[in-house]
C-alpha cells in the first residue's frame, strides 16, 4: 500500500551534471548559473512564441519571495543538524542503520505560502549529496527533497524526485509544482524517508523559478471538416503487437480507435542511446504496424502512432535525454520526419501522438513543449493533413494544462492521461502485496482516499485543468491512457465514472491496456500475483458498454 506520508505521482506499471572536486570553482558556478536568464525567441516559421535556451546550464531568475528559504527557521527532527562553511549553510540528516526510526520520515521542514502562486508552474532545486542511503521500499522514498501542501478543496500534493540512493557527491535535484488554484501554505521538508543514512544539503543553493511561462493564450485551434466532425473516438490501448484475433476481437468490442505504442524497456533508464540499432529496431515495429493497418482496414479501425519509447530514452531521474542532448533532439524531429513520410495519407492513421508522457523538471534546451513544436513544424511540412497530437508535462497529466500553451498551429489534437488518485489505481504496482494480503488491504472507490472524498465530482475536479484548456484554446481533447488496477475494489465504477466525464466534455479516449499487462486487462481479475483470465467481470462490463455508446449513436 502507497505510504501515507508521501504517496507517489500517478504512474502505471512500475508501471544535469554532477558538481565534484574543486568546490570553490563550482560554487562560483553555479553562482553564475543564477545570473543567466531565458532569452525568448519568435519561431517565426510557425508564428510561434516559443521559449528557447542560450546555455545548457542557463536558468531562469529566482523567485524573490522564496529567497528568504535558505535562512527561514528549520524544524530539524531527531536527525537533523544545520551547519555553515564559508558563508553557506548547510543542512544535513544522518539516520544510523540500526536506528528503529529509519523506516518513517526524518526529514527537517520548514513553511511555504503558495497563495501568491495558485495555477502557476514553479520548479524547486537544490545542491545535495549523500552517503550510503539505504534503498527504500519504493522508488520514491529515499532522499527526501519534497512539498506537501493540502489546498483549499482538501486536497493533499506531495512533489518530490524520486530515485535517489547510495552515494553520490553534490549534484542538483529538482522538481516541479502545478500549484492548486486553492493553495495556501505548504511544508518544504528536506532529508529522508524509510532509509538509513546520510544526506547534506546546500540550503544556500535553494531557488525556486519559474520554469514554463505560458504564451500563445489566446490561439483558436482550428480544424479541417472531416476532423471536426468526427463524433468521438473510443478504444484503447495496444498490445505491443497485435494478431488478427485481436483485431476481430476488437471490432466485435465496437473499437473504433487503438493507440499503437511503438514501446520497449518502459521504466529502464539509459536506454535508446544507440542511434543506429534504435533505428534498426523502431524500422522493424513501422513494419508491423504497417502490416496491421493494412488488416485492420477491414474492420474500420484506425490507429494513434504513439512514439512510446523516443531516442535517448530517459536519465535516471527520468527527464527525457532528448530534452538535454542535441543529438537525440534532432534524431527525434527525424524520426517524425520519417514517420510522416512513410504514413501520409493512410487511412488507418488517425493521427501522430509525438512522444508518451515527456517528463521535465528542470531547464532544458529543448524543453518539453519545444521538442514537440520542432517535431510538429517537421511533419506538417511533409503531411499537412493528419493531426498532430502534443502531450503535457509530468507524465501528460491533467494539473499541467494549467501551465500548457497551445502551439500556434492548426489540426492539433491535445492529449491527457489520467491515472488519478494513483494510490487507488496503482496500488500494489510498484509495491509488494505479500503471500498474507487481502481485501482488507486495498483501498476502495468510491470513497474516501487519503484526505480527500474520490468520486466522480472529485474526477472532474481534477481534469478541470484540461476542460478549461479545451474551451479557452477551442481544442480537441483526447484522453490517451486511463485505467484502475485489476484488483482494485470498485474499478469498473471508477472506469465508468471516468467515461462519463470523458463523454460529458466531447473527449475522444482509448482505455489502458488491451492485453498488454494482465494487471490492466479486463480480461483478468483476481488478486495482486494471483491474476487468472476472466470471462467476464463488471470492468469489462463497463468499458463494453461504453463503446456500444458509439454504435447506438
Amino acid at each position: 500500500m502507497t505510504s501515507p506520508t508521501c504517496p507517489p505521482q500517478p504512474r502505471r506499471r512500475r508501471k544535469g551534471g554532477n558538481f565534484s572536486g574543486n568546490k570553490g570553482g563550482h560554487v562560483m558556478r553555479f553562482k553564475r548559473l543564477f545570473t543567466r536568464t531565458f532569452k525568448l525567441a519568435a519561431c517565426a516559421a510557425a508564428g510561434v512564441f516559443a521559449l528557447s535556451v542560450a546555455a545548457e546550464d542557463a536558468l531562469p531568475p529566482a523567485i524573490p519571495e522564496f529567497s528568504g528559504l535558505a535562512k527561514a527557521k528549520w524544524s530539524l527532527g531527531k536527525y537533523g543538524r544545520e551547519s555553515a562553511k564559508d558563508g553557506r549553510t548547510f543542512l544535513t540528516v544522518t539516520v544510523p542503520a540500526d536506528s528503529p526510526d529509519k523506516s518513517g520520515m526524518n526529514c527537517a521542514e520548514t513553511q511555504v505560502d503558495l497563495s501568491k502562486f495558485r495555477g502557476e508552474s514553479l520548479c524547486f532545486m537544490i545542491r545535495v549529496r549523500a552517503k550510503d542511503v539505504s534503498t527504500p521500499r519504493q522508488s520514491y522514498n529515499g532522499v527526501k527533497f519534497m512539498l506537501n501542501y493540502k489546498d483549499g478543496d482538501g486536497r493533499e500534493f506531495w512533489h518530490h524526485p524520486s530515485n535517489l540512493k547510495g552515494t553520490f557527491d553534490w549534484r542538483e535535484t529538482s522538481f516541479t509544482v502545478s500549484v492548486s488554484d486553492s493553495a495556501g501554505k505548504g511544508r518544504l521538508q528536506l532529508g529522508l524517508q524509510d532509509s538509513s543514512g546520510e544526506v547534506e544539503f546546500d540550503l544556500s543553493t535553494l531557488r525556486v523559478f519559474r520554469l514554463f511561462p505560458r504564451v500563445n493564450q489566446n490561439y483558436k485551434v482550428k480544424y479541417p471538416k472531416e476532423v471536426a466532425e468526427t463524433p468521438v473516438l473510443r478504444g484503447v490501448m495496444s498490445p505491443h503487437t497485435f494478431t488478427d484475433d485481436d483485431l476481430r476481437t476488437l471490432h466485435d468490442w465496437n473499437v473504433k480507435l487503438v493507440r499503437a505504442q511503438i514501446t520497449r524497456d518502459w521504466g529502464k533508464s539509459n536506454t535508446d542511446r544507440d542511434l543506429a540499432e534504435y533505428d534498426k529496431w523502431l524500422n522493424g515495429k513501422l513494419d508491423h504496424l504497417e502490416d496491421v493497418f493494412r488488416r485492420a482496414e477491414k474492420y474500420g479501425i484506425r490507429f494513434v502512432i504513439d512514439l512510446h519509447s523516443p531516442p535517448g530514452g530517459r536519465g535516471e531521474d527520468r527527464n527525457m535525454t532528448m530534452f538535454f542532448d542535441k543529438k537525440y533532439a534532432d534524431h527525434f524531429v527525424n524520426v517524425w520526419e520519417r514517420i510522416a513520410k512513410r504514413f501520409r495519407g493512410n487511412p488507418s492513421v488517425w493521427a501522430y501522438d509525438l512522444v508518451n508522457e515527456p517528463f521535465q523538471t528542470r531547464p532544458a534546451k529543448y524543453d518539453y513543449w519545444n521538442i514537440q513544436r520542432m517535431a510538429a513544424e517537421a511533419v506538417r511540412r511533409i503531411d499537412p493533413d493528419t493531426p498532430i497530437m502534443i502531450e503535457s508535462n509530468d507524465w501528460d497529466s491533467a494539473p499541467t494544462y494549467s501551465y500548457l500553451s497551445p502551439l500556434a498551429m492548426d489540426n492539433v489534437i491535445y492529449q491527457v492521461h489520467m491515472y488519478a488518485p494513483g494510490q487507488f489505481t496503482h496500488q500494489f504496482v510498484h509495491n509488494a502485496f505479500g503471500e498474507q494480503g487481502s481485501k482488507a488491504d486495498l483501498i476502495k472507490y468510491p470513497g474516501m482516499i487519503g484526505s480527500e472524498k474520490w468520486d466522480k465530482e472529485m474526477i472532474r475536479k481534477h481534469l478541470k485543468p484540461v476542460r478549461d484548456f479545451q474551451l479557452r484554446h477551442n481544442a480537441r481533447i483526447y484522453v490517451g491512457e486511463f485505467s484502475a488496477i485489476a484488483w482494485a475494489p470498485g474499478a469498473a465504477d471508477y472506469i465508468r465514472d471516468c467515461i462519463d466525464v470523458f463523454e460529458e466534455y466531447g473527449w475522444d479516449w482509448t482505455y489502458h491496456a488491451f492485453r498488454e499487462w494482465d494487471g490492466w486487462s479486463v480480461e483478468h481479475e483476481g488478486m495482486p500475483g494471483r491474476l487468472s483470465p476472466s470471462k467476464g467481470n463488471d470492468r469489462k462490463d463497463a468499458l463494453l458498454e461504453a463503446f456500444r455508446r458509439g454504435v447506438e449513436k
